[in-house]
C-alpha cells in the first residue's frame, strides 16, 4: 500500500509491512495516527491488509488498537477527523492566499531580473561554459535568484532551461 506511506518514512514503513506480512511481527505501533495516514481510504486499506494478513495496528497517543471492534470503530472515526482536518487546513490556506493576492501582495520568491537573465543568455551565446558563467557571477558577487551567494553550473542551467521554455511558449 504505497499511498499510506505519505506521512511515514518509506523504507522503514515498507520493511515493517514486509515483516508483518511474513509473520515476523503481529502489531504495527505508531506514535500518532497522523504519522501513519491522514486519508480515510489509505487507513481503511491498511486496516483491511492488517486483518487479511493477521496483524493489528496500535496508535499510542490514542491508546487504541485494531485488535478489538471498539478500537477499529474509534480509529475509523479518528481517521475521518484527521482527513477532515487536513482538508480544512488546505481550504483555509487557499482562502488566506486568495485574500492576500486580492490585496495586491505578490506571493512567492522575488525571482531574477530580466537584465540578469539576458546577461546569462548572452554569456552562454558567447560560448562560455556553465561553470565559467557561474564563476564569473560568483567573482562579481551577483546574488542568485533565491538570494544566495553561490552560483553553480546547475543554477545557471536552470536559468537557461527556464528561459528556453519561456521562449517556446511565446512561439506557440
Amino acid at each position: 500500500m504505497a499511498s499510506a506511506q505519505e506521512n511515514v518514512d518509506g523504507p522503514g514503513f515498507t520493511l515493517a509491512l514486509e515483516m508483518l506480512a511474513a509473520g515476523q511481527a503481529d502489531i504495527l505501533v505508531v506514535a500518532k495516527l497522523d504519522r501513519l495516514s491522514r486519508s480515510v481510504l489509505d487507513f481503511t486499506g491498511l486496516m483491511y491488509r492488517a486483518d487479511k494478513e493477521g496483524w493489528h495496528i496500535c496508535i499510542k497517543d490514542l491508546d487504541l488498537d485494531t485488535s478489538h471492534p471498539n478500537g477499529r470503530m474509534v480509529l475509523h472515526i479518528m481517521a475521518t477527523l484527521s482527513q477532515w482536518e487536513r482538508e480544512m487546513i488546505g481550504l483555509r490556506t487557499k482562502e488566506a492566499l486568495a485574500t492576500i493576492k486580492a490585496k495586491g501582495v505578490k506571493l512567492g520568491r522575488p525571482g531574477m531580473s530580466p537584465t540578469l537573465k539576458e546577461r546569462i543568455l548572452s554569456m552562454r551565446d558567447e560560448g562560455l561554459t556553465l561553470n565559467a558563467i557561474a564563476d564569473q557571477l560568483n567573482a562579481e558577487g551577483v546574488p542568485t535568484s533565491q538570494g544566495g551567494s553561490q552560483w553553480r553550473n546547475s543554477s545557471v542551467r536552470s536559468v537557461l532551461v527556464n528561459q528556453r521554455n519561456v521562449n517556446r511558449k511565446a512561439k506557440v
